[in-house]
Order: structure tokens, then C-alpha cells, then sequence
């Protein structure tokens, strides 16, 4: 799955302002993704509301974009949740299209048991049609899957390739790297670990940032990859303060505002999300004539 290596995005989904999917922006949103030298999306992760999509809403976004992208790069489907039953149904009736993998996010609010973590992902791993990425989110889903319960699944299952890790723990992801199977690949799930994750063993980002800026998050992880941390570091530090601007009121709130600032339609998020407020309206602004 050498695909996944590289900068992936977490691309939002764009709505009208009446809350209605909009597939025009999207398409343009796909576009830019691109063009900025993104090396494959991911359609909705939990940046792209999908909590708040119906079933059929879903099945019209992945059609849509998997139709708009037209194999110019690699798609990767977000089916997760916290009903492991339902997951796998969906899972097993995923239209693959030209989709390569699925990433399903631990699951949230239940807070299970690392073994209640392990069923679950065993689960949907028996009923998927496609490679798994694990997703491990613990600000979101209130719970941290371990690093010995990664390995569990790493080892275990075969379809089970790689981990979208944002824990924040750079212990659990040294961990990992040590004594994953040698093709079990670690992702950096927050913009900002990405070059220590890199640097690390990581092979890239799925990130959220590069929904708003896909030429400097790609230009960041191919030069961690390439070695040249000197440059790389350069990115780096110019992302950060407007990343932090992204997740200050909740994401995908920030990064919408700063599309919408960009040309990319409105900032309508669906409930219980809302917009950016004024104060980080102006920080938002202000970090964005730093970055032009």
C-alpha cells in the first residue's frame, strides 16, 4: 500500500447554506487537493461531518467523489463509529468503487475495553472488502487504544495495514514502530506531530490543514521524507498557529471558515457544530495574510 505513504487529507464536506451537500465546491475542493500535490483523499473522516450524514447522503458523497477524481489519486472511505454491528454492515456493502482502503475510527462515547476495542475492529476486519486503517483519536472518541492492543490487530489481521495515530503520545508511537510487522505502516493523525512522527518511522499525515493548505502540508511531508528536516521545519512552524486556529472552536469548523475566506462557498457546518465565532474569525484572517 505504498498509496497511503505521503500527504493525505481529510477533505471537509462543503454545505449550502441551507445545510444541503454541496457538490459544486466539493468537486473544486477535490480539484485543489489535486492540484496542491495531496496524494490521495480521505471522504469522510470524521473532518467531513460524516456523524451527521445520512446513510444515503454518504453513499452520494463517496459516489461523487470517487466519479470527480477519476483515479487521479487514491481514495480512502471513513466508515466508523460506535455501533460495531452496524459498521460492519456497512463495511461489507461498501460500493468499493475506486476506493483502496477504509479508515474506521475507534469506537467513541461506549468507552470500551482494549478487548471491547479488539472485537470491535475484528469484527469489521472479517467483514470488510477492503484494507483497514485504524483510527486513533482519544480528544474525540474518549478512549485510547493501546499500543499493544495496535499490535494485537497489526499481527492478527492481515487486512489491517496501517494506524491513523493522533494520541498525541510519542511513547505509544515509538512503541508501535518498534514491534509492528515490518508492512504495518504508522500515519501521523495531527497536523502538527507530523514531522517528529515522520522522523520517527511514520510514512505520512492524514491531514486536516491540507484541506486549506495542500501545497505547503505536501511540500512538508515529502521533504520529512526526504530527510531535508531543515526545510521541512520551515513549513512546520508557519502551519502551526493557523493550525491551532483550525481546532480552537472545534473542527471542521476553523478549517471551513479559512476555505470559505479562500473562495471555497460558505462555512456551514451541521449541528451540533457551529461557525467560527468573530474573535477567531479576526485570528483566522490575521494568520492568513502571514501565510499568502
Amino acid at each position: 500500500m505504498n498509496e497511503l505513504q505521503g500527504a493525505g487529507v481529510a477533505i471537509v464536506t462543503p454545505f449550502n447554506a441551507d445545510g444541503s451537500v454541496d457538490y459544486e465546491t466539493l468537486g473544486r475542493l477535490i480539484d485543489y487537493q489535486i492540484q496542491g500535490g495531496i496524494d490521495y483523499i480521505v471522504s469522510l473522516g470524521t473532518t467531513g461531518e460524516t456523524a451527521t450524514l445520512s446513510n444515503e447522503e454518504r453513499k452520494q458523497v463517496w459516489a461523487f467523489t470517487s466519479k470527480h477524481v477519476n483515479k487521479r489519486i487514491p481514495l480512502v472511505a471513513g466508515i466508523g463509529g460506535n455501533n460495531t454491528m452496524e459498521i460492519a454492515e456497512l463495511t461489507r456493502n461498501f460500493d468499493v468503487l475506486d476506493y483502496i482502503a477504509i479508515l474506521s475510527v475507534s469506537p467513541y462515547y461506549n468507552k470500551p475495553t482494549q478487548e471491547g476495542i479488539y472485537q470491535h475492529y475484528k469484527v469489521i476486519s472479517e467483514a470488510s472488502p477492503l484494507p483497514i486503517i485504524l483510527y486513533n483519536v482519544p480528544g474525540r472518541t474518549g478512549s485510547n487504544m493501546t499500543s499493544a492492543t495496535t499490535l494485537r490487530l497489526a499481527n492478527d489481521f492481515n487486512n489491517i495495514i496501517a494506524i491513523k495515530e493522533a494520541s498525541g503520545s510519542f511513547a505509544q508511537f515509538s512503541e508501535i514502530l518498534r514491534d509492528k510487522p515490518k508492512e504495518f505502516m504508522l500515519i501521523s493523525g495531527d497536523d502538527p506531530a507530523t514531522l517528529p512522527m515522520i522522523a520517527l518511522g511514520a510514512v505520512g499525515v492524514i491531514s486536516v490543514v491540507g484541506n486549506a493548505y495542500p501545497n505547503k502540508v505536501s511540500a512538508l511531508t515529502h521533504l520529512c521524507l526526504e530527510g531535508n528536516y531543515e526545510q521541512a521545519r520551515i513549513i512546520h512552524s508557519d502551519l502551526l498557529r493557523i493550525t491551532d486556529l483550525c481546532f480552537i472552536e472545534g473542527n471542521p469548523a476553523g478549517v471551513k471558515y479559512i476555505l470559505k475566506q479562500k473562495g471555497f462557498g460558505v462555512d456551514t457546518v451541521r449541528l451540533p457544530l457551529v461557525p467560527v465565532g468573530k474573535q477567531t474569525q479576526e485570528g483566522i484572517e490575521q494568520e492568513m495574510k502571514k501565510l499568502a
